[in-house]
């Protein structure tokens, strides 16, 4: 089995330049467990941009398929309750759909048309470039592969925020104080999100000292804020599905299992917005309570 890495515009460049200068495809591996990369990960990394050399083809661009790296994962029980209606303290929440392996659920009306008109209103002045943490350093820089503007909500920082926070935590049967605050994205025409998986990966002393604070993610939920006129869609390819984006509905997926091991079948993208704009709030679920840094 392999696993798709993503890798950023930095990492490709430190490659490219020292390989131009030279440098042993071994001495660059090694440089990159230093500092505290997956073996197997740095290896496969290194591999891809010297068998494109050898083979006169283009460098990869953002992600490589690295086989032989993942353990089989071993799948329990979902922690979504089961049923064709989940029932919160304030909310019916229908389940359209749902896959075995990896988990994934559909929902319905998770949110109202007003709570949702109202969530994009107190995220709107707050917005700014995603960013993503940087797999050699740990530092937050803006994404390349993620054009669109982001931000995060405190849990429970207003009346709605801390009514949709306790939705969701019973919605996801997590403690409330496992979840991280909601992060509201907005992508415009032509914006989207490349494969990748939301457990965090420990390559960088920032995912390593979140996960001892707070434990590996281990489900997440992401709610449509609108109807997107087209695209936009929330695409599994593992699963063979795209999730069109409809406002008040969601979709919620599993990666964590009670060994701590992490499924990479749960790997995803958001497709890019065609016409309109989407707005979408993700809640990510930890082990324990969440401590930021």
């Amino acid at each position: 089995m392999g696993v798709l890495v993503n890798f950023s515009p930095e990492i490709r460049d430190w490659i490219l330049h020292n390989l131009d200068r030279g440098c042993a495809g071994a001495d660059l591996v090694e440089s990159m467990i230093s500092h505290n990369f997956e073996p197997a990960i740095a290896r496969g990394l290194v591999d891809a941009f010297m068998r494109a050399r050898r083979e006169g083809a283009a460098p990869p661009q953002e992600a490589v398929m690295i086989e032989d790296v993942v353990a089989e994962y071993r799948y329990e029980a979902s922690r979504l309750a089961p049923g064709t209606v989940i029932h919160t303290a304030d909310r019916e929440i229908a389940v359209f759909a749902r896959l075995e392996r990896p988990v994934i659920a559909l929902l319905g009306g998770v949110m109202s048309d007003e709570e949702c008109e109202q969530l994009i209103e107190l995220a709107r002045p707050r917005l700014q470039p995603s960013t993503v943490v940087e797999p050699l350093t740990g530092e937050n820089k803006i994404a390349t592969h993620r054009n669109s503007d982001g931000m995060f909500f405190r849990l429970e920082e207003t009346p709605l925020i801390a009514r949709l926070d306790r939705r969701i935590s019973e919605l996801m049967n997590c403690p409330l104080e496992n979840g991280e605050g909601l992060q509201v994205l907005r992508y415009g025409p032509g914006a989207q999100n490349t494969p990748h998986f939301d457990f965090l990966i420990s390559t960088n002393a920032a995912n390593r000292e979140s996960i001892a604070r707070s434990g590996q993610r281990i489900s997440s939920l992401v709610v449509y804020l609108n109807n997107v006129e087209s695209g936009g869609e929330t695409v599994f390819p593992e699963a063979g599905l795209a999730v069109a984006p409809h406002r008040g509905n969601a979709v919620y997926f599993e990666y964590s299992n009670s060994r701590q091991e992490v499924d990479h079948k749960s790997v995803h993208a958001g497709g890019p917005v065609h016409r309109g704009e989407k707005w979408a709030v993700t809640k990510w679920m930890r082990e324990r309570r969440f401590i930021s840094a």
